[in-house]
């Protein structure tokens, strides 16, 4: 049997899940900025690893599950929730009015361990509500049941893959030196506006 078709109906479907913007870019746009390329990548493998959370649950039967729970659902959506707001909160306290220091790429900017960009990353997906609706929908939709656990893994490992690759090109287009200068010249708002989009995102995510 070719597995062709759904696979070509599940890279569709996921690239246009990818590319939408969502929780994943304004994490890693903010990431890319502000700590610069290597931490916006470690980061992006973050967000590629969060899929994999997905497609385990998925693989195993807890999809099911969740999908006959809405109370199970609506924690998961909770957690996101708090976890989004919290990122949110963050950006909005990172530099108070009249603090504000223009940085330069090239001059000393500030660190983060890959670790926590790693997990800012992987939570950011696989907290991700809508992330788990889409899932859902896929497996219960266009993966048939008579598609092995090897080939639907395949799947899976597939979109992880691609996330982080998309993400990994998002990363480098937005630490070139024309973007990140004006973001950076922009820093207080440009957080502000990275907290009020991740609090934005939050509100959303509570009323899915």
């Amino acid at each position: 049997m070719s597995y062709w078709p759904e696979f070509l109906a599940i890279a569709s479907a996921h690239f246009f899940a990818v590319a939408s913007p969502g929780p994943d870019f304004a994490v890693v746009l903010r990431q890319s900025v502000r700590f610069g390329l290597d931490n916006a990548l470690i980061t992006s493998a973050g967000v590629g690893a969060g899929i994999l959370v997905h497609i385990i649950y998925c693989l195993v039967g807890v999809a099911l599950l969740i999908s006959q729970a809405p109370d199970l659902f609506n924690l998961l959506k909770y957690m996101a929730a708090a976890y989004l707001a919290y990122m949110g909160i963050q950006a909005l306290r990172h530099a108070k009015p009249g603090q504000v220091e223009q940085v330069h790429p090239t001059t000393t900017q500030p660190t983060e361990s890959f670790i926590v960009a790693f997990r800012r990353g992987f939570l950011t997906n696989a907290l991700n509500p809508k992330a788990t609706l889409f899932f859902l929908s896929l497996f219960t939709l266009v993966i048939s049941i008579d598609t092995p656990k090897w080939v639907q893994l395949g799947y899976g490992l597939y979109m992880a893959l691609a996330t982080w690759a998309w993400f990994s090109f998002l990363s480098i287009m937005l630490t070139r030196a024309r973007v990140r200068t004006f973001f950076l010249a922009k820093g207080f708002w440009f957080d502000r506006a990275i907290g009020v989009v991740l609090l934005l995102l939050a509100t959303q995510v509570v009323l899915l």
